[in-house]
């Protein structure tokens, strides 16, 4: 599939602020066999004084800015163009087992940013819980191939927890998530990693672009798309990492497009600084994920 993505990212605030630091992932990542980008344009305003930009350790492109002159109002806005190749799913009852893809992880010396390694242990927003672990442990025999216990845990969250937005924030931590059962598709996705890593399953947290389809007949909305979070499970030096999106209890596919991959949230949150003033600030997001016919490959995001 290739899509042409619009993001329209607003920050209204109560009062003017006088300098504004922050951090942007929202540049969709190159990956290789499974994601391509074609094209990237990041627009900011009002205009930054200073900005910088690069990748982070795993991969994903960061742009960090500078504003120091007041203002009352940001915007920030981006349009990409890209390919997304999906490859079958492996069967999920071929897959090592549990004990054999832990065992792999540990005993590797590869520290780079695919290793899963970086998946199998606690991180900022997601701490271990025994409770979480216990609910996951249903699942995950040892014996089991990991590929089949993964979707399980994943059709569990789907159908015990309630999708319930306003019910959490983005520093609820996933043992409140799981004890409410209920969230959003980042309380779903860091239920799923401690979960997993609580019984030794490399897994990390992703962030992108959810295409949605409106019902037959109906037109679709400009900005009705919408950003989602979902994991990805480390399946073995063969398979390597699968997508599995709880929220929606499918694998990741072609209507997923990757903005930035971490351990979890903290690592990939798409806008994340400091602003020196006071008051209350309003955030409004709209998102469009476009198909793009084949026969416009050559044209220009726009």
């Amino acid at each position: 599939m290739l899509y042409d993505i619009r993001q329209t990212t607003s920050y209204t605030y109560a009062a003017p602020v006088r300098a504004n630091r922050q951090v942007l992932r929202l540049s969709p990542v190159d990956r290789k066999g499974h994601q391509h980008v074609i094209a990237h344009m990041l627009d900011i305003s009002p205009r930054p004084s200073e900005i910088e930009r690069g990748r982070d350790f795993f991969g994903n492109g960061v742009a960090w800015m500078v504003i120091d002159a007041a203002h009352d109002r940001l915007e920030i806005s981006t349009r990409s163009r890209v390919e997304v190749i999906v490859g079958p799913l492996p069967e999920p009852m071929l897959t090592p087992t549990i004990a054999e893809v832990r065992a792999v992880a540990l005993a590797s010396t590869e520290l780079g940013p695919a290793s899963p390694v970086h998946g199998m242990f606690a991180s900022r927003s997601v701490p271990l819980d025994l409770a979480v672990t216990e609910w996951a442990e249903a699942s995950c025999a040892e014996d089991r191939p990991i590929l089949a216990a993964a979707l399980e845990v994943m059709h569990r969250i789907h159908d015990e927890f309630t999708y319930k937005p306003g019910a959490t924030t983005v520093t609820t931590l996933p043992a409140e998530a799981f004890a409410a059962r209920s969230g959003v598709c980042q309380d779903f996705a860091h239920v799923m990693i401690a979960g997993l890593r609580g019984v030794g399953v490399p897994v990390r947290y992703v962030s992108g672009y959810l295409r949605t389809v409106p019902p037959e007949g109906t037109p679709r909305l400009e900005g009705a798309d919408a950003t989602h979070a979902w994991v990805e499970v480390w399946c073995g030096d063969s398979a390597g990492w699968i997508g599995l999106d709880p929220t929606n209890a499918i694998p990741a596919g072609e209507d997923h497009v990757i903005l930035a991959i971490g351990r979890d949230y903290a690592d990939v949150s798409p806008v994340d600084g400091v602003v020196v003033s006071s008051g209350t600030q309003i955030l409004a997001v709209g998102v469009d994920v476009i198909p793009v016919e084949r026969s416009q490959a050559e044209a220009p995001a726009s």
